[in-house]
């Protein structure tokens, strides 16, 4: 773009000294001047509108090696920017497509907002595959600029969730700003994949939360909510709170709690805790468990606590540590 524009000053300059050339060599008006530079620097080769003398001759030669050599440059770098960008954006398109049809196990977060934004960021640093849905042509732009797979339309559509996967989804986020929106999100997803797990943002309005679950969300987030909690917190405990936010957010620098599925295939499947070796072996912390198809947790479970397959459990430790775990899971 930048030669671009640099190639069309230049335009601009040959077609002003031209102009002006003509003026104060023929004394023609500035309209038949300008006239004669565009037909001579395009070669169009329409006839003299005013007879040249000796020193318009040469003046016309000058310019037509000038002018017409950066005609030329001009409408080349035209054509290699229309072109260039016209391919590119088809075969990013293409490949976009490509990659969207194998993606699987992947979470589908609608809306590149203020929080659709942190929420990208989170599952990127914790390499979570991801689609985004936004139909704002800016956003888009934003999304493409980070190399995020996205799909450009309106998230409760049908065919938009279908192009993002939705049924090979493992989990969507509805987290643009409107409730109602959110509410057709859910029930179209829901409608699309009904194992899905779908998560609402709510506004915190008296009833958005009800409206989100009856829609079929499994959970119902509200950002406002959660942020006035945190900050009531970091006052009244500031050290707790401290603590949960190296263990959540520190990633490679710290702590790190985390929740892993323990499958069939596990060595320490049907093994006490103290059996599992999970403390001696990868020296982490079983902080709570739970028990598949329960909604309450065992926390701080003792030595003696079976871990059976279909179980979650929730470790606390280094980094390394947990992605020992789950390798061997």
């Amino acid at each position: 773009m930048r030669n671009l524009k640099l190639a069309c000053l230049i335009l601009v300059s040959i077609l002003a000294v031209g102009t002006l050339g003509y003026m104060g060599i023929e004394g023609c008006s500035f309209l038949d001047g300008l006239y004669m530079t565009v037909i001579t620097i395009t070669t169009v080769g329409f006839g003299e509108v005013f007879p040249l003398g000796p020193a318009g001759k040469v003046f016309t030669i000058g310019l037509i090696f000038v002018g017409v050599t950066f005609v030329l440059y001009v409408f080349g770098k035209v054509t290699e920017t229309v072109v260039e960008g016209g391919l590119r954006k088809a075969f990013g398109r293409i490949n976009m497509d490509k990659k969207l049809a194998k993606i699987g196990g992947h979470y589908i977060v609608c809306g590149f907002g203020r929080i659709g934004k942190v929420i990208c960021q989170s599952l990127k640093d914790d390499h979570r595959e991801f689609v985004v849905v936004e139909s704002s042509p800016e956003e888009i732009k934003a999304i493409g600029a980070l190399g995020y797979l996205f799909v450009e339309g309106e998230a409760a559509d049908d065919d938009t969730l279908l192009k993002a996967g939705i049924q090979r989804a493992k989990g969507l986020i509805a987290a643009v700003s409107s409730d109602a929106e959110n509410v057709y999100i859910i029930m179209t997803a829901k409608d699309l994949n009904r194992e899905l797990f779908v998560m609402g943002r709510s506004s915190g309005k008296q009833g958005a939360d009800t409206k989100l679950l009856r829609a079929g969300a499994d959970k119902v987030i509200s950002p406002y909510y959660i942020g006035a909690r945190q900050m009531a917190n970091m006052v009244l405990r500031p050290t707790v709170t401290d603590f949960l936010d190296l263990t959540v957010h520190a990633g490679a620098l710290g702590l790190r709690l985390e929740e892993l599925l323990i499958p069939e295939s596990a060595a320490f499947a049907n093994q006490t805790l103290m059996d599992s070796g999970i403390r001696k072996k990868y020296e982490l912390i079983v902080v709570a468990i739970k028990r598949q198809g329960k909604t309450e947790m065992l926390f701080n479970p003792s030595h003696l606590t079976v871990l059976k397959p279909g179980d979650t459990i929730i470790v606390l430790g280094d980094n390394e540590d947990i992605n020992r775990l789950r390798a061997e899971l």
